[in-house]
């Protein structure tokens, strides 16, 4: 194993650190227990957004609090969630009076914290609702979760519902919109290479040089079957088709397109994707009209990547065109 961290036990612990001192003008970082929050602390009268989960995703969570999007996240150790004395401190930092909205991504431990941890926050008087990002076509269940998986589509359920409450919606609004989101939004991914956990020392499952696996899961999760390597525009196919059935999208539906790195993968080849998955939906009449290329969900150092496609509308767009102001996101 080859990575820059010193004890493994303190990796999340300095990358917090670190982050911290980076963008200090963005983020405020709390420890005993962790969670990131908005510099300037919870805005009196807007809804907050909280978020979190394992680490080893950056950006995500962290790296998506600020203007526009998140008002807390919440770092568990690396592919571990958060636990729920974590969670409920970002709640109430995140209150400013109108309530709080938890974006939880579909993992069984994850779930099951952030319940708990609304339930403790509800005790101390802030009011939370809870929407699930399950974005991923890939499967239906595995060991982590019941049902399917929270992946990149996180983002846009991020950003759009952070943008309704930077605009003011109430919470039953903003909760709205997110489940919008949700609906509308689908994710398959690729891995080409295995990651490794810095605590267990190897990779996290074995695959071989000349094989790939469609449809893996964020955490090294099985996915749909296991190919031999193939050409970057097969595997393009292979991870669109299922996507854009799933969301039987029709001639003249205008889209999101989001083509996401796992973190080993560098921008030249995800931008080969998004060249081919783009031709694949306008080849159906589908109008890219929004896109997002790079590093948002990733899975440590695993090569691979994801397609996720949004359906929009005019609001939604909107939302998503709106101001932005965060360390991995800004506009």
């Amino acid at each position: 194993m080859k990575k820059l961290i010193n004890d493994p036990a303190d990796v999340v612990a300095e990358t917090l650190a670190g982050f911290a001192a980076a963008h200090a003008d963005l983020v405020a970082v709390h420890t005993g227990p962790d969670y990131v929050t908005r510099a300037g602390g919870a805005v009196t009268g807007k809804v907050g957004l909280v978020s979190g989960g394992g680490s080893g995703h950056e950006p995500l969570h962290a790296g998506f609090v600020g203007v526009g999007m998140l008002d807390a996240a919440v770092p568990g150790a690396v592919f571990t969630s958060p636990t729920p004395d974590q969670i409920a401190p970002a709640f109430q930092a995140a209150d400013g009076g109108a309530g709080v909205l938890a974006i939880v991504k579909n993992y069984t431990g994850d779930v099951l914290n952030f319940e708990t941890a609304v339930e403790l926050a509800e005790a101390d008087g802030v009011t939370v609702r809870t929407v699930v990002v399950n974005d991923d076509v890939a499967v239906e269940d595995s060991l982590y979760t019941a049902g399917r998986r929270g992946v990149a589509g996180t983002v846009a359920v991020e950003k759009i519902a952070g943008a309704a409450a930077e605009r003011g919606d109430d919470l039953a609004a903003v909760e709205a919109v997110a489940q919008r989101v949700i609906a509308n939004v689908r994710t398959m991914g690729v891995a080409l290479s295995a990651c490794t956990v810095p605590h267990a020392g190897k990779p996290s499952f074995d695959l071989p040089d000349d094989e790939i696996e469609i449809g893996i899961g964020i955490h090294g999760e099985p996915g749909r079957h296991r190919i031999p390597l193939a050409g970057a525009d097969a595997i393009t196919e292979m991870l669109l088709t299922p996507v854009v059935e799933d969301l039987a999208l029709t001639d003249g539906e205008e889209v999101l397109l989001l083509v996401n790195g796992m973190g080993g993968t560098p921008a030249s080849e995800l931008y080969v994707v998004y060249r081919r998955a783009r031709a694949l939906l306008e080849e159906r009449g589908v109008r890219v009209t929004r896109s997002l290329v790079g590093n948002y969900v990733t899975s440590l150092e695993m090569q691979g990547a994801s397609v996720t496609v949004l359906r929009l509308d005019a609001e939604l767009t909107a939302l998503w065109d709106a101001p932005v102001h965060t360390t991995a996101l800004r506009w």
